[in-house]
Parts: C-alpha cells; sequence; structure tokens
C-alpha cells in the first residue's frame, strides 16, 4: 500500500511539474530624448499663487496621452554639454529646477528657491528626457 502510494504521489508531483509553461515578457524598450536650451529658450511664468519663474517648453513628440497617463518620465540637466547631468527637481546654481508634462509636450521651470526673485538661467542647458515605459 505504500508502495502504491509513493508511485501515486510522485506520478501526480511529476504532471503538475511537467503541466507548468513559462511566460516570457519582453519589456518595452525605454526611450531618451534631448534638447538644448539657451537663455532665449526661457519666457516668464507667474503661477495662480503668485510664484515668479521662468519656463522653457520643449516639444516631445514621443509622450503620447499613454505615456502621460502610465510611463515615467525622468529628467535630467547638464550645464558641460552632456558630461554630467542633475536628475531634477534639483537646485543648482542658487537656481530651483522642475518640470511639469503633458501629450507632446514637457515644460520646465527656473525660479528662486526661497520664493523671491525668478532666475533666468543664462548658460546653455542640456535636457535628457528619458521615458520609461510600463505595463
Amino acid at each position: 500500500m505504500k508502495k502504491l502510494l509513493s508511485i501515486v504521489c510522485c506520478a501526480v508531483v511529476l504532471l503538475s511539474v511537467s503541466s507548468c509553461t513559462k511566460q516570457y515578457i519582453t519589456p518595452n524598450p525605454n526611450q531618451t530624448v534631448f534638447a538644448d536650451l539657451t537663455s532665449s529658450s526661457w519666457t516668464p511664468y507667474t503661477d495662480g499663487t503668485g510664484s515668479k519663474s521662468y519656463q522653457a517648453p520643449v516639444n516631445v513628440k514621443e509622450l503620447d496621452g499613454g505615456s502621460t497617463q502610465y510611463d515615467g518620465i525622468i529628467v535630467a540637466i547638464s550645464y558641460d554639454g552632456g558630461t554630467t547631468y542633475e536628475q531634477l527637481p534639483e537646485v543648482y546654481g542658487g537656481t530651483s529646477f522642475s518640470y511639469t508634462y503633458n501629450a507632446g509636450m514637457l515644460t520646465l521651470y527656473a525660479q528662486s528657491p526661497d520664493g523671491g526673485t525668478a532666475i533666468l538661467p543664462t548658460d546653455p542647458i542640456k535636457v535628457k528626457i528619458t521615458l520609461v515605459f510600463s505595463n
């Protein structure tokens, strides 16, 4: 009886293990978009609370409605032509940088970290926008 029970148990285990199927999910590749900003790229901006800053719009055609709803967006800036990047939000050189995005557009903001007078970025800035796709 023990032998029969052992054989039946082994058969059940073997059948259940061999019936498993592996499912492979191929991830979507991430995408990186670059933009260059100059001092003329920035325009004055005042938000609803009266806070003053500068804004620089960047057209990003890769940002569609699905991307804005489900994917991640990582933005970094470089003051040395792309050798070193600082991820946003960031306070760099006395200027606080942040961003917002919607379909087709990413907007960078530059303002004083203490809410005082807006600071206009005068140096060229290289922007790296990484789209991290999600399921």
